[in-house]
C-alpha cells in the first residue's frame, strides 16, 4: 500500500492517477484511495477518452503542476484505463517536491473507492 500517489522506481518517478476524461474542466481536484488504501492524483480533463487525447490532456496538466516538460511524461501503465501510472524520468526532485504539496493541499479532499 502506498501513502502517497507517488513512488521512486529504478530512479524514475511514476506518479499513481486517477483520471477522470469528459470533466467540465481541465486540472488536478484531489487525491483518490483505492479499496488497498493506495493514493492516487485525481486529474480531471475535459476531453474525451478517445485516440489517447485524455491521456495527452492529463500529461499537459501533471507537466504544468509539476513543471517539468510535456515530453518527459509517458503513461508507464494504464494507458486505456482511468488508473494510470506516469513516468517521469530524473532529475525529479522539484517534481517530488511539488507533487509533496499537492498532497498537503489535497488532504481533506480524498476520493475513496466505491463513493
Amino acid at each position: 500500500m502506498r501513502d502517497k500517489p507517488w513512488e521512486i522506481v529504478k530512479e524514475h518517478l511514476m506518479v499513481h492517477a486517477r483520471v477522470t476524461p469528459n470533466a467540465r474542466k481541465n486540472g488536478i481536484g484531489g487525491l483518490y484511495e483505492a479499496a488497498d488504501g493506495s493514493q492516487a492524483l485525481g486529474i480531471y480533463v475535459s476531453v474525451p477518452p478517445e485516440k489517447g487525447k485524455a491521456n495527452k490532456a492529463a500529461i499537459a496538466i501533471l507537466a504544468k503542476a509539476l513543471k517539468v516538460p510535456k515530453s518527459s511524461i509517458s503513461v508507464a501503465m494504464g494507458e486505456t484505463s482511468r488508473d494510470k501510472v506516469f513516468k517521469i524520468p530524473p532529475p525529479h526532485d522539484e517534481a517530488v517536491e511539488r507533487l509533496g504539496h499537492l498532497v498537503e493541499k489535497y488532504r481533506d479532499k480524498v476520493e475513496k473507492d466505491g463513493e
